[in-house]
């Protein structure tokens, strides 16, 4: 059966990024959307400028993760 992208929902660029896949690392950043715990907490209240800033860190975050460079995860 061919499911027909007609009647799908359009796409949302400022949707939740998370992927329910949520582990915190040591750095309590979730494993599989990026997102620093703050940002997930803050999330439903953000602001659209809040949001675009919050999912442009967390896809570098995931960038950088896949890479297996660990120091932008460290808090200053």
């Amino acid at each position: 059966m061919i499911v027909s992208s007609m009647n799908a929902p359009p796409h949302d660029p400022l949707a939740s990024p998370c992927v329910r896949n949520c582990c915190l690392d040591d750095d309590n950043v979730c494993m599989g959307c990026g997102r620093a715990l703050d940002e997930i907490v803050a999330w439903g209240t953000a602001s659209d400028d809040d949001k675009t800033a919050i999912l442009a860190r967390s896809r570098e975050r995931l960038r950088t993760r896949a890479k297996g460079d660990r120091s932008i995860f460290l808090r200053k």
